[in-house]
């Protein structure tokens, strides 16, 4: 097999090309010959030493990847729904970067018909992380009013999928005009385009009383006005901070310093006064929740199955060119999901 592994935190020379034994399946386990390996900002962060399950739940050297769709290649004693060849889909707690991926039979899903699998591998961190947001934590209601910073991306994609399933208006925030039409296609009902028009003034003459929802990744760049513009009983949820990091796969520490020390600190007192919330996830620190989880794959891959959910556009790379594809990632200007092909 060949994998991507991480000796320690660096910039894009980190990420090195290995070969390994192909893995074998203990009771209860499924290996998966992977076909495509999707890619996160978080795995640059990993990369970065940043990322902090990566430190805490596994340490380096450390294989990035969360996510795999592929073919059965062995089934270990004891699993059952599964025969060799099948396609699947694959969540992973890293390793996800590999030709071969090892996983409990629990976090291997049906491959929905119709998806090829480099639509798959990019469908499980993106839609799982929006579906616990939307599901999970904000609990939408029919016309509530939602403002999705980067909504190009992967998880601002799938939200403003989930926004218009769940009857939500949805305001979707971009950084490029080129990105205009993916985001109507998404089911945006209006666009911010930040290159061309001020944010703040726009996002409050689309809804002047408020948000009742605003998904928000970018960190000290927008959270205190994104705070501000909540309706009352509005939620503010926190999914990342990549305005924070850098670009050029360099980390500049007092750089990062200097944004920690400026980044809000909601008071709770004020929250209560003002009937706001502010909450966050992260995936990868909830695998004692993983029957929840298995239960979101399970609500999105039946949408996708019928067609309510769409997959998003797919950029490739050679799992070999991994570094090449964090860039493309850091740069801000890709369009739905980027793919590693093994």
């Amino acid at each position: 097999m060949h994998r991507i592994v991480i000796d320690k935190p660096g910039g894009y020379h980190a990420l090195r090309l290995i070969e390994a034994p192909d893995p074998e399946p203990g009771p209860g386990e499924i290996v998966i010959r992977s076909r495509a390996c999707g890619v996160n900002y978080a795995d640059s962060i990993i990369r970065m030493g940043l990322y902090a399950s990566a430190r805490t739940l596994h340490g380096y050297p450390i294989t990035p990847g969360f996510e795999v769709a592929g073919h059965i290649a062995a089934l270990g004693t004891g699993v059952t729904g599964f025969a060799l060849g099948d396609p699947v889909i694959g969540l992973t707690l890293f390793n996800g970067y590999a030709s071969h991926v090892r996983l409990p039979a629990g976090n291997v899903f049906p491959c929905p018909p119709g998806l090829d699998l480099t639509q798959a591998a990019g469908l499980p961190t993106v839609f799982l992380t929006a579906w616990f947001l939307v599901h999970r934590l904000a609990i939408p209601q029919p016309g509530d009013h939602w403002l999705v910073h980067s909504a190009a991306g992967g998880v601002g994609s799938a939200l403003l999928q989930l926004a218009r399933l769940a009857d939500c208006r949805s305001v979707a925030v971009i950084g490029a005009s080129h990105k205009h039409e993916h985001a109507l296609a998404m089911g945006a009902d209006a666009i911010i385009d930040k290159s061309t028009r001020p944010l703040w003034p726009e996002a409050e003459r689309l809804a002047p009383d408020g948000y009742q929802a605003i998904f928000d990744a970018n960190g000290i760049a927008t959270l205190a006005a994104s705070y501000r513009h909540l309706a009352p009983t509005g939620k503010l949820l926190i999914y990342g901070f990549h305005t924070m990091l850098p670009r050029n796969g360099r980390l500049n520490l007092l750089r990062l310093a200097r944004d920690w020390l400026l980044t809000p600190r909601f008071n709770p007192l004020r929250m209560t006064q003002e009937n706001r919330s502010v909450l966050a996830a992260n995936l990868s620190f909830l695998q004692t929740h993983a029957d929840r989880l298995r239960e979101g794959m399970h609500w999105l891959l039946e949408r996708f199955s019928d067609g309510r959910l769409q997959p998003l556009p797919i950029e490739t790379f050679p799992l070999g060119h991994a570094a090449r594809a964090q860039q493309r990632i850091e740069s801000g200007q890709t369009i739905g999901k980027l793919v590693l092909i093994p």
